[in-house]
């Protein structure tokens, strides 16, 4: 599994204009194949009108989805180096859309490759991106006394606190890196006079 990965930081839509054809390159996160297939037939229903809409997309943090159409344009020359170019930028959970409107004069091979892969990579670096890591949720339990303390101690060693749930104790939700987890066990007991109860569970992925 992927330790880290990156996907856009929200929807948004770059253009470009190469030889008087225009370029306009969508991009949006996308949780599922299902979520960018809709996208894509959003954005192919808003520019019903283009020569062109070229897709890609990649779902799974270890990419185990990866689709592309070149729409009508000549195999290999749209949605192949648009996918390739997210694949480059390490990117995940992402879809993509290059509308093109074509102006007259014809780019080759070469040039449509240049020109569709470099719409995504500009779009990429104008909408921008982040990153997000694998971490380990656990949570911490410790009685209502130790409650507040434990819970400003975590937050000011810079600790994720997810949630955090009242009982008969206090059960607090955190996440933490796969290497982070022995150090955290022993600075725990020492901050809570070995009291606290520390179980681990499964994984998540978290803004970095």
């Amino acid at each position: 599994m992927q330790d880290e990965y990156r996907t856009v930081a929200r929807v948004g839509t770059h253009e470009t204009e190469i030889n008087r054809s225009r370029f306009l390159c969508a991009l949006a996160p996308a949780a599922t194949e299902r979520e960018a297939q809709e996208f894509v037939a959003a954005v192919r229903k808003e520019h019903a009108d283009a020569t062109h809409n070229c897709w890609a997309y990649v779902i799974g943090a270890d990419a185990s989805v990866q689709k592309a159409s070149d729409d009508g344009e000549p195999g290999g020359t749209a949605g192949l180096p648009m996918l390739q170019m997210l694949l480059r930028r390490d990117m995940r959970y992402v879809v993509t859309v290059v509308t093109r409107y074509y102006g007259g004069v014809k780019l080759g091979a070469g040039g449509l490759i240049r020109a569709y892969g470099g719409a995504v990579g500009e779009a990429l670096d104008a909408v921008g991106t982040r990153t997000r890591r694998r971490y380990r949720l656990a949570t911490v339990t410790v009685d209502h006394q130790r409650a507040g303390k434990t819970q400003n101690d975590l937050r000011s060693t810079g600790r994720e606190v997810r949630d955090v749930r009242y009982g008969e104790a206090v059960t607090i939700e955190i996440a933490l890196p796969d290497a982070d987890v022995a150090a955290f066990r022993g600075w725990l007991a020492d901050a809570t006079a070995g009291t606290a109860v520390f179980e681990l569970g499964g994984e998540a992925y978290g803004d970095v």
